[in-house]
């Protein structure tokens, strides 16, 4: 086990950062001192359950774990309207639609007049699509669920078929990126290879953290059709 004294000091601002992450894309009712509680709870579970046989390192671990608490505790927060996550699946059709037909993203008007809903709503939906893109990218991609946010409890390495049906998804996931432009590739890099946050993003780009969602959000629909095996050509 880990001495968690030294955890707590060289991991807080990780989870600090994490929790301001998320915050950004939330209503002003959720605290972000509440998003580092949790945060830390999963922390010190992370030093006690880390085990290096399985082969990530701690901070891939605590990252995972830390996370997906955060993202847990906001789930069951619910604070989104019922009729806001039934349009999501919807939205994020349109969304890549509207996209590829007019090689810009939409404004928040122009999806309100596309779903037929408030431009409000609108703006919750894009705040959750901002919370689901805080999930790993196979996660995000292959949850079954679509109101979802995924499990995110790390299960044994042991576990043979759980691996090669991980090992698949990992191949059809390359697969599907390679499909991508450049861009869009090093855009994806950032967010889940790197780890770096919308306002990380947004400053490399010289855009809005609102608009790097978007951005993040035509790219993800994008990897959905093609796992899907409904792209074009």
């Amino acid at each position: 086990m880990l001495n968690k004294e030294m955890v707590i000091q060289e991991y807080i601002p990780m989870v600090t950062k994490i929790a301001r992450d998320l915050k950004i894309n939330l209503p002003y009712n959720v605290e972000i001192d509440d998003l580092i509680q949790e945060g830390v709870i999963a922390l010190l579970q992370a030093a006690e359950k880390y085990d290096p046989r399985y082969g990530a390192t701690f901070k891939t671990f605590a990252y995972t774990r830390v996370k997906g608490a955060m993202i847990d505790y906001l789930r069951k927060l619910d604070y989104l309207p019922k009729n806001v996550r039934q349009d999501i699946k919807k939205f994020d059709r349109e969304l890549l639609n509207f996209y590829e037909q007019n090689k810009r993203l939409p404004t928040y008007e122009e999806m309100s007049e596309i779903l037929g809903i408030d431009v409000e709503e609108v703006e919750e939906i894009y705040r959750e699509l901002a919370l689901k893109q805080s999930l790993n990218l196979d996660q995000y991609l292959f949850e079954s669920d679509e109101n979802s946010y995924g499990s995110i409890d790390i299960k044994s390495e042991e576990n043979v078929k759980e691996n090669a049906w991980k090992s698949i998804l990992h191949e059809q996931l390359v697969e599907a990126i390679n499909k991508l432009d450049e861009k869009e590739k090093i855009i994806l890099s950032m967010r889940f290879e790197h780890e770096l946050s919308l306002k990380e993003i947004a400053e490399v780009l010289g855009v809005t953290e609102s608009r790097v969602s978007q951005i993040l959000g035509v790219i993800l629909s994008k990897l959905r059709k093609i796992l899907r095996g409904d792209e074009d050509g």
